[in-house]
């Protein structure tokens, strides 16, 4: 890392990006996507306080990523048929908590985006005295359903992404 590039890769991605969307390898956009490359992270450095997160095992987001968007394409399916077919009386659209161990704001930053693209759920806030997350559910039937599910398949993944390991051994 040097003060003209603070993140070499987010930089080369940049750059590779525009020229992906030019479909062009000409000098020109070559030296745009190079000065993308430099100025945009130089310029939103401040709006990363606490700098990119490491990603501390990237095969475990790579698995979450999977099976977040398998459970967005049922949940889709789910959310239309409930839609299309149910009696508007017969559904449950409540509130919920969830308590929370993961503390890391990255981490709570991809939960918060995981909840929200699936269709039928809402991050509502995160209460800060008890550390639960308020949920709205679309259509809940089984609350520890959902407990366990945000637990084991999203939160539980992203301590390990996201904590180090002093922070799983004592969970707050």
């Amino acid at each position: 890392m040097t003060p003209w590039l603070p993140w070499p890769v987010v930089s080369l991605l940049l750059c590779a990006l525009w020229l992906l969307l030019n479909q062009a390898l000409d000098p020109a956009n070559l030296l745009f996507g190079a000065l993308l490359g430099i100025a945009v992270p130089l310029l939103t450095r401040r709006l990363q306080p606490l700098g990119y997160p490491r990603l501390r095992k990237p095969l475990v987001f790579l698995r979450l990523i999977g099976m977040a968007s398998v459970e967005v394409v049922r949940s889709c399916l789910n959310v239309c048929q409930i839609i299309l077919f149910r009696d508007y009386k017969t559904v449950r659209a409540e509130f919920m908590r969830v308590p929370l161990h993961l503390r890391d704001p990255y981490g709570l930053a991809m939960l918060s985006c995981l909840i929200n693209m699936t269709p039928g759920t809402v991050w509502v806030e995160l209460l800060p005295d008890t550390h639960e997350l308020s949920l709205h559910v679309f259509d809940l039937h089984d609350q520890q359903w959902w407990i366990d599910t945000i637990k084991n398949r999203y939160e539980r993944p992203l301590i390990e992404i996201f904590e180090s390991e002093t922070d799983d051994a004592n969970p707050a």
